[in-house]
């Protein structure tokens, strides 16, 4: 199925995002937690392009053929291209293309400390054009809502994306924020660059300290001062402080939700816990205004 369809057919899509396990990890971990997320009925589940070697490359594939031919739940398989060749890209694509799995999230990825320009791709557009190139896969892109790290202005940053959008992107997934305005005044400046395809809202509910000081390390999403006020008064109370992101979280997905996004992505690190909570605090909203939608377009 392309997913693609999801946002003709619903007022707010909500998906989830997993990663392979670790090299050094039982993959059999991953199928504990598809498990126990299968009953949550996400519209889709992304599963991310393992950084740490081939074969957690190997594995996204092998996941996302489980999402898809165990469990019945649509797929979308990361692929970055950055130190990639052509044939290297082709035969996961070959490889995604024959486990059935028709939605391909398209990606520069990390660029390497020893990175020396090899490769047949630099950025995303360049990956998205390959493929839309080769193949029938649904091609969804990524996008910052405090702008990308990399990205010289917002000018420049709307302008990449604008490209990513005329090489066949047909949704974006947006990187995690703290802060809903952040993620408003850039829907509102995208519209002034006609950048028109649906835009999910990437969530990650933040569990515990050591994980929000990581996460503004790579991808600098600033943390609001309410949050750090969170974090600070549960610094030394790890359940009081998982609660209050995932209260957290709720509440940013709800306001997201009423101010009519076209959809929720949830980065789940592989915790079910934790997906449980969040889905369980706005599904029923989530039911209700896709319910409407359906009623009112008969």
């Amino acid at each position: 199925m392309n997913i693609n369809n999801l946002f003709n057919e619903k007022k707010v899509v909500f998906s989830f995002e997993i990663f392979p396990p670790k090299q050094e990890s039982n993959i059999e971990t991953i199928y504990n937690t598809l498990e126990e997320l299968k009953d949550l009925k996400p519209d889709f589940i992304s599963v991310t392009y393992g950084a740490g070697g081939s074969l957690t490359k190997n594995m996204t594939c092998e996941i996302s053929s489980i999402v898809k031919n165990k469990y019945g739940i649509e797929p979308l398989a990361h692929l970055t291209c950055i130190n990639s060749t052509k044939d290297n890209v082709d035969k996961i694509l070959d490889d995604l293309k024959n486990q059935g799995i028709e939605n391909v999230l398209a990606l520069r990825g990390d660029i390497p400390a020893d990175y020396k320009g090899e490769g047949s791709f630099r950025y995303a557009t360049d990956l998205i054009t390959h493929i839309k190139g080769r193949d029938d896969f649904n091609i969804v892109a990524a996008c910052y809502p405090e702008i990308h790290p990399d990205s010289k202005s917002i000018e420049d940053d709307l302008l990449n994306l604008k490209r990513k959008q005329e090489a066949g992107a047909t949704h974006l997934v947006s990187q995690l924020f703290f802060d809903n305005n952040y993620f408003y005044n850039f829907l509102d400046k995208k519209e002034k660059y006609n950048i028109n395809i649906p835009v999910e809202a990437g969530i990650m509910p933040v569990i515990n300290a050591r994980q929000i000081k990581r996460i503004v390390s790579l991808c600098g999403a600033k943390v609001p001062q309410k949050f750090l006020k969170i974090m600070n008064k549960y610094e030394f109370n790890p359940e009081a402080l998982r609660d209050a992101g995932i209260a957290y979280a709720n509440e940013q997905i709800i306001d997201l939700i009423s101010s009519g996004v076209d959809g929720i992505h949830l980065y789940t690190m592989n915790n079910p816990y934790v997906a449980r909570r969040i889905s369980e605090g706005v599904s029923s909203i989530i039911n209700t205004i896709n319910t409407c939608e359906n009623v009112a377009n008969k």
